[in-house]
């Protein structure tokens, strides 16, 4: 596996676009137009907030069938909380989308990011669909990547090339969020293209897979979005033997290549938490089973004790004590070790005599690796997630205002 260059648009037979249209103000990009220019097939996970957005209802319509085209977003507005005229709006605007590309607008799919309750300014998507479609290139993921982000400091998008069958296999990805991120899926938005050809329900299972992994393990403040989506696009172009099972090498390198995409998209939405300095990696090991590893890992990832300690450089390694007792795993607090990094803080649930210097300065390493050993079984998990700071509080009051 290599990185590469080029985002969601180093994959053949992928062109994107990321232009300004209107929705923000100073000619931030906010229209971004992601297109297969063959048929393609694609699978999506969603949020399983009750409160859903427009554009989510209306992708999950569409890939009742597959096979998609294209994929139009606009960030600044979350077409959420918007009733039968959001609805309207954003069929609008797969349907204004279809007709410039000239395809069937079942191969569109929707998303919007941005603030909820607001109407999308129609008028503004429209001219900015036209746009758009103008300037759709096989250079243009960069701007695309630019285009879907709200209180994101900077883009994020990744490439890899696998071997499968001997035949080059790319797979792209970019994402946006920054805050009211804790994916449960099935304002974060990520997309991914891939060259690789295999059957809908394959492509379907190894997305959902890798999200449950990733996806599903990043935290930022505990708020699940009403728009979370993933898509995975795939244009089947690199002429590999059609992956059709999950058993096997070929299904083994594209999930390990998919792995590592959606992995490193996750670290940096992480790192780039609204107010974040550090990415934290909390590693739970030996729990019971993969739930209670998940309960105990999101404890501590969520709590803001333990965020802002990490933001002062503070070992309080009582507040990961509470965060994994309130979490509902089972363990013995008195079998319990606590590392921070491979630096020992805790030893069977008591202070194992750490240097308080040692520690501090510990937290200037990047990624910041909490590690809890529960001793319970043999499950663990890494959960992603990053500290609190002064301007979280900032970023969120001065939202909107």
């Amino acid at each position: 596996m290599k990185h590469i260059d080029g985002g969601i648009t180093a994959v053949q037979g992928i062109r994107a676009a990321g232009i300004h249209a209107g929705i923000k103000k100073d000619n931030q990009k906010d229209l971004a137009l992601v297109e297969s220019i063959t048929p393609a097939i694609a699978a999506g996970v969603f949020t399983k907030n009750s409160v859903t957005a427009a554009p989510v209802i209306l992708c999950r319509e569409h890939l009742v069938d597959p096979t998609i085209q294209a994929i139009i977003i606009n960030s600044g507005n979350a077409n959420a909380c918007t009733g039968e005229q959001g609805m309207i709006n954003a069929q609008n605007m797969a349907a204004l989308t279809a007709e410039q590309l000239g395809i069937p607008t079942e191969h569109i799919l929707v998303s919007s990011t941005g603030v909820i309750g607001q109407q999308l300014p129609m008028d503004v998507i429209e001219s900015g669909i036209h746009e758009a479609v103008k300037q759709l290139s096989s250079e243009g993921g960069a701007d695309a990547a630019e285009a879907i982000m709200t209180t994101d400091t900077h883009p994020k998008s990744v490439a890899v090339e696998i071997d499968i069958d001997g035949k080059p296999i790319r797979i792209g990805g970019i994402a946006k969020g920054s805050g009211m991120i804790a994916p449960n899926m099935a304002t974060m938005l990520s997309y991914i293209t891939t060259d690789a050809c295999m059957t809908s329900d394959i492509l379907q299972t190894a997305l959902t897979q890798v999200a449950d992994d990733t996806y599903n393990l990043l935290t930022v403040d505990t708020d699940r979005s009403t728009n979370d989506t993933v898509i995975l696009l795939s244009t089947c172009k690199a002429e590999n033997s059609e992956i059709h099972q999950t058993d096997g090498s070929n299904y083994d390198a594209f999930y390990e290549g998919l792995l590592q995409v959606c992995t490193e998209l996750v670290k940096m939405l992480a790192r780039d938490g609204e107010g974040a300095t550090k990415l934290v990696e909390v590693v739970i090991q030996n729990a019971k089973n993969r739930d209670d590893a998940e309960k105990a890992a999101r404890a501590v990832a969520e709590s803001p004790l333990v965020k802002t300690a990490v933001f002062a450089n503070d070992a309080n390694w009582g507040r990961i004590m509470m965060a994994i007792g309130k979490s509902g795993a089972e363990f013995d607090p008195y079998n319990v070790d606590v590392m921070l990094q491979d630096y020992v803080l805790v030893k069977n649930g008591m202070d194992a005599g750490y240097d308080e210097e040692i520690a501090t300065k510990l937290f200037d390493n990047d990624p910041v690796r909490l590690v809890i050993n529960l001793r319970e079984g043999d499950s663990g998990i890494t959960m992603w997630t990053c500290d609190y700071s002064y301007d979280y509080i900032r970023i969120n009051a001065d939202y909107r205002t």
